[in-house]
């Protein structure tokens, strides 16, 4: 699978920089294409490692010699809302206090990069983009805070939050050159990633300037036995309830029977 990708960029930048000759001034270009559009997740499913290629054309030959463009691709997984809590100490328990809730959150979001973020271009650069975990969009739920200074803490905390649970990640250095314009991206998916639709995205830069973005989609589905039980609780939430509180009162019957003392 992979070798047809590589032919078919390698193609498509044959033809692209046949077609810049003919048309003059044309500005750089970026596709992307992945190692597979869709992953089954199973229960034995620990993580994986997700392949993207891509090519670039009209690049400037002297830029090219200097090393001077640089690629960023991400995987951002499906909006979701997510709540970040704080938890405060009452008669020496820790119970959860105030809280706010964020929507429209990527439930997961992997990025990979040429060179590290700061090596590339110019903060304010990637603020504009909200390229990066620190320059997400984190939107709280109307009146869903106390103060402005409590939103920024909460604010703060939720990368932290979904770093620690490996469902954010970055990794400078992931993106390497295969020749002059194709480039392959490595990109990490936990064991805990999401199922839904997900979107790559590679950003082209020149000289710490965006360029030019393209994107593609990849499917996160489940399969197997928990595929089957997760589409019944879905589709059918009464019968699937019933079923449940059936197989709750025949286990605790059987187990009475099994081991009463007579």
């Amino acid at each position: 699978m992979r070798i047809l990708i590589i032919v078919f960029l390698l193609t498509m930048a044959s033809l692209s920089a046949a077609f810049a000759q003919q048309i003059p001034g044309n500005k750089e270009t970026v596709e992307i294409g992945l190692s597979t559009d869709t992953i089954a997740i199973t229960s034995g499913f620990r993580g994986t490692d997700l392949t993207v290629f891509g090519a670039f054309d009209n690049a400037d030959p002297l830029i090219q010699r200097q090393g001077r463009y640089d690629i960023v691709v991400i995987l951002q997984g499906p909006e979701r809302n997510f709540v970040v809590r704080r938890k405060d100490r009452f008669f020496g328990v820790w119970v959860n206090s105030e809280s706010v809730t964020f929507q429209h959150i990527p439930a997961s979001y992997s990025l990979a990069s040429t060179r590290s973020l700061q090596d590339i271009a110019v903060p304010k650069t990637f603020a504009q983009l909200a390229l990066g975990v620190n320059n997400i969009f984190y939107e709280p739920m109307p009146d869903g805070f106390g103060s402005s200074a409590s939103l920024r803490e909460f604010t703060t905390e939720l990368p932290r939050l979904k770093l620690k649970q490996n469902l954010y990640s970055q990794r400078p250095g992931d993106v390497q050159f295969l020749s002059s314009t194709l480039f392959r991206a490595t990109l990490s998916l936990p064991a805990n990633v999401p199922v839904g639709k997900h979107v790559a995205r590679a950003f082209l830069f020149r000289n710490g300037e965006f360029l030019r973005e393209s994107s593609t989609s990849l499917n996160i589905v489940k399969a197997g036995l928990e595929y089957r039980i997760y589409k019944a609780a879905h589709e059918n939430s009464l019968l699937y309830g019933l079923f449940a509180v059936f197989l709750a009162v025949f286990t605790g019957w059987m187990g009475r029977l099994m081991f009463r003392k007579d």
